[in-house]
């Protein structure tokens, strides 16, 4: 089942304040920007995080999950509370790497 884009809205709307938010569709599932960086993965209106160090100590109780088959572990942000939810996503935007720049096709 694929993410709905009220889900979409509903993750934006819970972590509004940490940044420029913008959502992508991605293979039927969605990628949440925050300042352009890849932060939530989201999958069957379930919000992934990737796993960085970080972020060890403030998920020590979060679950983990797969967003796809053949991915990495990722946290499970609980992202019905949204001070919680903003304090992750402040903490992992500046571990973030900005997306490499694509290369010209020439």
């Amino acid at each position: 089942m694929a993410s709905t884009l009220d889900f979409i809205e509903y993750v934006c709307g819970q972590i509004e304040g940490v940044g420029t938010i913008r959502h992508k569709k991605m293979f039927g599932e969605y990628m949440v920007y925050i300042n352009e960086k890849p932060m939530l993965l989201i999958c069957d209106n379930t919000v992934f995080l990737k796993m960085l160090p970080c972020l060890e100590e403030l998920c020590v109780d979060c679950e983990r999950g797969y967003p796809y088959k053949g991915a990495k572990e990722h946290y499970i942000l609980d992202i019905d509370n949204a001070d919680y939810s903003k304090q992750i996503v402040s903490t992992a935007e500046p571990a973030t790497p900005l997306p490499k720049p694509k290369k010209s096709k020439r």
